[in-house]
């Protein structure tokens, strides 16, 4: 690269180019001016720096990540560019190259099909928040009522899952909240102290096993006919398929099965959408939501 060019990238003067250049050289780092219309600064072929010891293969494997929609939504595109250009440095030619293949040939889409990723306006101060161990207050909206709350936040961490952001903090106890539902943030001037033991892929864990555990509240059983079994694995519906897994079928060629559900009303949402290829043995209160969606329906379109 010339020296303007450097400076451009780097946001600095002239001047600064050519004295870090000679700082370098001195250092002992092989780089040398080439003179000519393509000229510019350059390193010796096939060296490399061992940056901060990562080996070859550690430093390829980040390219792996292939986050740079979270990095932006964070605020640290910029930050994450120049990790690249540091983690590319740290490589040999030839493994830059492989470097490289895996960069432009691996790519992470983090939202599920059907939906888009959360918008999530806060994000990038609850990470400042984060990073520097300072409360946030905020609005949010939630399920119960009210529906608005109030709360001061010590965040400990941001998660994100299917697109979603979360926010895990300690507010009166650690809770989760999810940043699409903020209506208002503002971080406060003080800070907190994190706990040293708090760890945050642990704490998820539990939070999704404990979510399961509040979510299912019963569970219904079903038959379902030949053609949906088949068509079950591109339905999308992950518990169904994981409840017909491993059962056979009847002489008829039905798969009876039980299936955890929230509640009745909400597993007959779910569950009607299947119509006659999927029949609802137990409980009675699910057969009876059915009963009632169908007959709302029956009475809706009756006129035609």
């Amino acid at each position: 690269m010339t020296a303007r060019e450097l400076a451009g990238e780097l946001e600095v003067s002239l001047r600064t180019v050519y004295r870090d250049v000679e700082a370098l050289a001195a250092a002992g780092i092989p780089v040398y001016a080439e003179q000519g219309r393509a000229g510019g600064y350059r390193l010796v072929d096939g060296y490399r720096t061992r940056l901060t010891g990562l080996t070859e293969s550690e430093a390829q494997s980040l390219f792996m990540v292939g986050l740079p929609g979270p990095a932006a939504a964070l605020g640290l595109s910029q930050e994450a560019a120049s990790a690249e250009l540091k983690l590319l440095a740290a490589l040999g030619p030839e493994q830059r190259v492989r470097a490289g293949r895996l960069r432009d040939r691996f790519h992470l889409d983090v939202p599920a099909w059907y939906r888009e990723a959360d918008d999530s306006p806060y994000l990038a101060p609850l990470a400042e928040a984060v990073l520097h161990d300072r409360y946030v207050d905020l609005v949010y909206r939630r399920w119960a009522e009210p529906r608005e709350v109030e709360r001061r936040v010590a965040p400990y961490g941001l998660v994100l899952k299917s697109g979603a952001w979360y926010v895990v903090g300690d507010s009166g106890g650690v809770r989760t909240y999810r940043i699409s539902n903020i209506l208002r943030l503002a971080p406060a001037a003080d800070t907190f102290d994190r706990p040293d033991d708090f760890d945050l892929a642990a704490h998820w864990r539990r939070h999704l096993e404990e979510f399961d555990r509040r979510r299912f509240t019963g569970t219904a059983l079903l038959r379902l006919s030949p053609g949906l079994v088949r068509r079950l694995p591109d339905l999308s519906d992950a518990l169904l398929t994981k409840a017909v897994a491993g059962v056979a079928p009847d002489h008829d060629g039905w798969v009876t099965t039980e299936l955890p559900i929230e509640s009745d009303g909400h597993a007959a949402q779910q569950l009607a959408r299947y119509g006659a290829d999927l029949q609802v043995l137990a409980p009675t209160g699910l057969r009876a939501e059915l009963r009632a969606l169908a007959r709302e329906l029956l009475a809706l379109y009756d006129n035609d």
